[in-house]
């Protein structure tokens, strides 16, 4: 549940020459700023995450739940499902979101962090890997690394892979993109716990997990980030 101390912004986020729909909520005194990027089918309203979130803010941080694609690309998408296996897409629109919150005032001083669900969790690592100068951690849960492909040298954020236990194929991807990996990564497996971790205290042990790894890396001062060639992006308040 909200508490009094925090406050939400329903945003949109340019990107793509489309706007993406967010909801930014930031807590009293942030520490820092988490964007989150869903998985397959999935957005901003997605139960598991807003769970998640919550417990991210009532650690400090503010967060951004977003919307990766339009309600438009959704609806072809629920045909084609192609779009959501585009991870040079996604990351793309998180790093978008990144510029956004770079230059907006609320949050120009808050280092960013990366929470990625499932496909979600590739496209948080390729965002990482472009963007290394704005992207101090990362949080994957049942994620998918593999899909980030040979970004995954090149991510220098530390990164904390969550897998459930009995979620065995998704073990093994995380597995093989740590030998890959060359900057700090450490992967949890959660005792019990299936690919959506939905068995009782899976979840929460997920939030408590994040909350420490985020407050642990993230660290006060301006984000640094280089703009794609472009003028900065708006954050526009709905």
């Amino acid at each position: 549940m909200s508490t009094a101390t925090e406050t939400a912004h329903p945003i949109l986020i340019p990107a793509d020459q489309v706007q993406l729909e967010g909801d930014l909520i930031i807590p009293d005194h942030a520490r820092g700023v988490v964007i989150f990027a869903h998985g397959s089918g999935s957005g901003r309203f997605s139960s598991r995450n807003r769970f998640v979130a919550q417990q991210l803010r009532e650690s400090g941080l503010a967060t951004l739940l977003m919307d990766l694609l339009t309600r438009r690309e959704e609806e072809v998408d629920q045909y084609t499902a192609h779009l959501r296996f585009d991870i040079g897409l996604l990351a793309r629109r998180l790093v978008a979101a990144m510029q956004s919150l770079s230059v907006d005032p609320r949050t120009m001083n808050l280092p960013i962090g990366l929470f990625g669900a499932s496909t979600g969790g590739g496209a948080a690592l390729v965002a990482a890997a472009r963007k290394p100068e704005a992207v101090q951690a990362v949080v994957s849960r049942g994620g998918r690394p593999d899909l980030a492909g040979d970004a995954l040298p090149r991510v220098r954020a530390p990164t904390l892979l969550i897998v459930g236990g009995d979620d065995e194929p998704v073990i093994e991807m995380n597995r093989d993109a740590m030998a890959q990996m060359s900057g700090e990564v450490k992967l949890v497996i959660v005792p019990g716990a299936t690919h959506l971790f939905e068995e009782p205290g899976a979840l929460e042990e997920v939030a408590r997990l994040a909350s420490d790894w985020f407050v642990h890396h993230l660290h006060p001062g301006p984000t640094k980030i280089v703009l794609d060639g472009l003028d900065p992006p708006a954050l526009h308040q709905r």
